[in-house]
């Protein structure tokens, strides 16, 4: 597909200003019309049927709401049954809210061996709308202290599950991306950190991260890219154990298996055992 077309999808789900409507007229733009636009469409926006599922008997599965500072948190959390002294994995969605995907990969993460939990962001409003168009505008409604408070207190929450060893790792994707490296910066006691195409922290802030550092980037992802290099100078120059990969002719989302047109099966296959060998040096027993 047109990278134009994607960048303009890319635009849409990160803009705080163009609705529907007005991307769908873009596209048309871009698309030479209406009708050829509406046939684009499916191949650019989420289809959770294609969410890689897991059905392993021995992994349980369920809905939780637990207490923060701030009120209450829901979550999914998916963890091996009859196990204990397992590491623990907070699990941060994109900006759609906690959807299928991700708690396909909470479920995912569950059957490597670890407990996962993927906090609803969107918990503040009653939880994640089924509708995408109602869930992306809430995300600029948040108040960013709170949410920060709010995933700082969904670790706490993992380290004192009764089945949980103490360590405890994130891996965010876009704007859990994000969440994930604030969360290196503000909670000391977490041992990596995974950033899926998440924006950087600030500078100054990066000398107190703790956590191991793994960030996955999309080589097309400009927008994102551009503070990559500012970030490596800023993990180097304090020292802090990170790796970083860029791979090379993938969009923004290559990891979503659930968007047809930027996932890429081979980096997302990679990125994922580069993830899974993290957790297992950092936070398994």
């Amino acid at each position: 597909m047109d990278q134009k077309i994607i960048k303009l999808y890319d635009e849409f789900t990160h803009s705080s200003t163009m609705d529907r409507k007005g991307f769908l007229s873009r596209l048309a733009k871009l698309t030479g019309g209406m009708a050829v636009a509406m046939t684009v469409l499916p191949l650019l926006e989420n289809n959770y049927a294609n969410a890689s599922t897991i059905n392993n008997p021995d992994i349980e599965t369920k809905d939780v709401t637990f207490a923060v500072k701030n009120g209450e948190m829901k979550g999914f959390l998916a963890q091996p049954k009859s196990k204990k002294n397992l590491g623990a994995v907070l699990v941060i969605h994109e900006n759609r809210g906690l959807n299928p995907h991700i708690k396909a990969i909470a479920t995912r993460v569950a059957n490597a061996g670890y407990i996962a939990l993927a906090a609803d962001a969107l918990s503040p409003f009653g939880g994640t709308p089924i509708n995408e168009d109602e869930a992306r505008p809430l995300f600029g409604k948040l108040d960013a202290t709170q949410n920060l408070q709010n995933f700082v207190d969904s670790l706490s929450y993992l380290r004192t599950l009764p089945n949980a060893n103490g360590k405890t790792a994130c891996v965010g994707f876009c704007w859990g991306g994000g969440m994930a490296n604030d969360l290196a910066v503000n909670d000391a006691k977490l041992n990596a950190a995974v950033a899926y195409y998440g924006r950087q922290p600030e500078a100054e802030d990066v000398a107190k991260i703790k956590a191991q550092m793994l960030l996955h980037y999309g080589g097309l992802d400009e927008r994102i890219n551009a503070g990559i290099p500012g970030y490596k100078t800023a993990l180097e120059s304090n020292h802090i154990k990170h790796e970083i990969f860029v791979y090379d002719g993938v969009n923004h989302a290559f990891n979503n298996d659930t968007s047809p047109t930027r996932y890429n099966a081979e980096a997302a296959k990679l990125a994922w055992e580069r993830t899974l060998n993290l957790f297992a040096k950092t936070i398994k027993s």
